[in-house]
């Protein structure tokens, strides 16, 4: 009888080891079908739009390592398309319940410029961000109060157009200059100050107050990236009361202003401050807002000197500059139908070079906005009825793609998670 259970938990044991032995396998052999390199999920994650990965970071733990990488957030950077951002008045709703619509695209699609009520209650007021961590009730600030504008992008995609919602609204009426996805916004809360936003991750930080000017055409904000120490620099350069002009950076790492000197080639004029500056090759370039202005004022980043750099022709009206595949273009109309692209060098003197001429379907008040970091395509609103049109290179054909009203003022933006903080100071998740 003691044999007979000793055979018996013999024959059990070797049965449960086996049970074991094959579980053991079937598991090993699942893992080995379920697991992706942590390389293949990141490649795949870095073609997600910015918005889609905020929510996807919350997937697993391993997810939201991959997205918190700031190589990834530069990978996903690289890949990102440019759009345009701008504000939109809070027109009151009691006056108008419906929806606006504007038409967009050549087969005069329709889609909506403003939300419904609701919606627009549900927006974010980014200047509630600065109140936190105080304990006061924020939402009851009396300046919250205030008529806002909301915080909008218009993408391009496959011929068309659409406005894109990040849900946030602002006190500012403008959005002085914007850098890999970060934005200068007008601070209301602060006499004179202005706050840095990335407006998908909604992220913000309010600078210091730098040099007070009386008047908003006599300054001009550039924001850009040292290529060196890798610090985002916001520049203000701004009319004393000779008319001469001065100049202060802050770097975000710092939190301060410093001076430094401006450009020294005599008067800059309150015309020079008639656009924001474009970020291009190292350097931010500002354009004098006349008829037959001929130089480029440009400050290098990272040695914030100023030169005067003279333009290919004299600029017109609708003539701009914009930056294209990371250098400087000058878009000239060289008549009616013409228009010219030329391209600097560098910054050293090397000069201009004509890269493309546009002679389909141009016209003289296309005015180019920005060129699209990924496709190349160069993004054209005219000024009589506020249409986009998008020029394609490679088949050189000028497509109208959409339409708004009003004539926003639209800079060239990229949706990413890029910031200035470090994990440390990251309080905003």
């Amino acid at each position: 009888m003691m044999v007979t259970r000793s055979k018996s938990s013999g024959l059990l044991k070797l049965v449960e080891e086996r049970l074991l032995k094959k579980k053991t396998e079937e598991e090993k052999k699942e893992a080995q079908i379920s697991y992706i390199p942590k390389d293949c999920i990141s490649n795949i994650l870095a073609r997600l739009p910015a918005d889609s990965l905020q929510r996807s970071r919350f997937v697993c733990k391993p997810w939201y390592n991959v997205v918190k990488n700031p190589k990834f957030i530069h990978a996903h950077l690289q890949r990102s398309e440019s759009v345009l951002i701008f504000l939109t008045p809070n027109v009151k709703e009691s006056l108008h319940p419906i929806s606006k619509k504007i038409k967009v695209g050549e087969n005069g699609r329709s889609y909506p410029m403003a939300s419904n009520l609701q919606e627009k209650q549900n927006k974010i007021p980014v200047e509630s961000k600065l109140f936190y961590p105080n304990s006061i009730p924020i939402f009851g600030h009396p300046a919250l109060n205030s008529p806002k504008n909301f915080i909008q992008f218009l993408e391009f995609k496959n011929g068309k157009s659409d406005i894109g919602e990040y849900g946030l609204s602002c006190l500012g009426n403008n959005i002085r200059a914007t850098c890999n996805g970060l934005i200068l916004l007008d601070n209301k809360l602060k006499k004179g100050g202005v706050i840095v936003l990335n407006p998908v991750t909604k992220k913000v930080i309010a600078l210091p107050v730098g040099t007070l000017c009386r008047l908003l055409h006599q300054e001009s904000y550039g924001f850009a990236l040292s290529d060196v120490t890798g610090e985002y620099k916001v520049v203000h350069l701004f009319l004393d009361q000779l008319g001469f002009a001065g100049c202060e950076i802050l770097s975000l790492n710092k939190k301060a202003w410093r001076e430094i000197s401006g450009p020294s080639f005599g008067r800059f004029g309150i015309n020079g401050f008639g656009f924001a500056p474009v970020s291009a090759a190292g350097a931010l370039h500002w354009i004098l807002h006349f008829n037959g202005s001929n130089y480029v004022v440009s400050m290098e980043v990272d040695k914030e000197k100023f030169h005067q750099i003279p333009l290919p022709k004299s600029f017109r009206t609708h003539d701009r500059i914009i930056e294209i595949g990371g250098s400087l273009g000058f878009v000239i109309h060289e008549d009616v139908n013409h228009i010219d692209i030329w391209i600097l060098k560098g910054l050293s003197g090397e000069g201009w070079t004509k890269q493309h001429s546009i002679t389909v379907d141009s016209k003289i008040d296309m005015v180019p906005l920005c060129s699209l970091r990924i496709k190349g395509d160069i993004i054209f609103r005219r000024y009589k009825d506020g249409s986009f049109y998008a020029y394609d290179f490679q088949q050189q054909q000028m497509t109208e793609i959409g339409k708004i009203n009003g004539l926003p003022r639209c800079l060239p933006h990229v949706n990413s998670l890029v910031t200035w903080m470090q994990a440390s100071e990251d309080i905003f998740d």
